[in-house]
């Protein structure tokens, strides 16, 4: 299970938009173990990282929160944002490769397959995605943080 503490920004109903007051996703990116994934991100990320997550535990705006996202529900994004592109590019290329019936003219085709089929697995990413978080708020829930108690402000 994945975690991170979070402050509450706005309220909407059954949901709430939150923001990251974590370094990296482990927690572990000041100490010597830690692999440091959290400050390289910080590089390449300056804007806060805000969520928008179900609100289960009815917390106010301003109290810290625990944002919790369930098992394997990463591993099913990185299979769908990674796995599934990639896929399509093959599926496209060996397709491209058939429909070409001259050898010099099948590698024209398969390119041209493989980019139509990953610019595909793309959209079909993005579309998904976008439903996802439409209907199911990012699949994310907010838990009290057990160090300071629930409704403390930040």
């Amino acid at each position: 299970m994945l975690e991170t503490k979070a402050i509450v920004i706005q309220r909407q109903g059954n949901e709430a938009l939150v923001e990251a007051i974590q370094g990296g996703g482990c927690g572990h990116c000041d100490s010597e173990k830690g692999c440091g994934s959290g400050k390289l991100s910080q590089l390449f990320c300056s804007e806060p990282r805000r969520f928008r997550v179900r609100n289960n535990a009815n917390a106010q705006v301003g109290d810290m929160v625990q944002v919790v996202l369930g098992d394997g529900l990463l591993l099913r994004g990185a299979l769908l944002m990674y796995i599934l592109p990639l896929l399509l590019l093959m599926i496209g290329a060996a397709a491209g490769t058939q429909l070409s019936s001259e050898e010099r003219v099948g590698e024209v085709y398969s390119a041209i397959g493989g980019l139509v089929g990953l610019i595909s697995g793309f959209l079909i990413v993005k579309f998904v995605s976008s439903r996802r978080s439409k209907s199911s708020v990012a699949l994310a829930d907010i838990l009290p943080v057990a160090e300071t108690g629930f409704g403390n402000k930040h």
